[in-house]
């Protein structure tokens, strides 16, 4: 089985391979995924790498708090992610009210 590990606090300079070399210290990293901002495809300074369970345990303790490429590592267990609604926020989609009409 694997594990899915958040990786943050990552210099905008770090690649894929960078992680891919680091995490191979702990075991074998079946993927790496720097996320990037949709319009400029620039790093958001997170990453998620996917290893076996308890190469991602080992990776946890070795690489949380390391220094990489200038910057110390946020390294945990990622959060299953969040369901995002379609709509326009909380309230049906309307553009609020109040005000004197007519």
């Amino acid at each position: 089985m694997s594990k899915r590990l958040y990786v943050g606090n990552l210099s905008y300079q770090t690649t894929e391979g960078d992680l891919t070399a680091l995490f191979q210290e702990a075991g074998s990293v079946q993927s790496v995924s720097i996320v990037t901002d949709r319009d400029t495809g620039r790093s958001k300074g997170f990453a998620f790498v996917e290893m076996s369970d308890s190469d991602a345990a080992r990776a946890v303790e070795q690489f949380n708090g390391k220094e990489l490429n200038g910057r110390n590592l946020n390294v945990n267990e990622a959060r299953p992610r969040e369901e995002r609604s379609g709509g326009r926020g909380g309230y049906g989609g309307g553009y609020g009210g109040g005000g004197r009409r007519g």
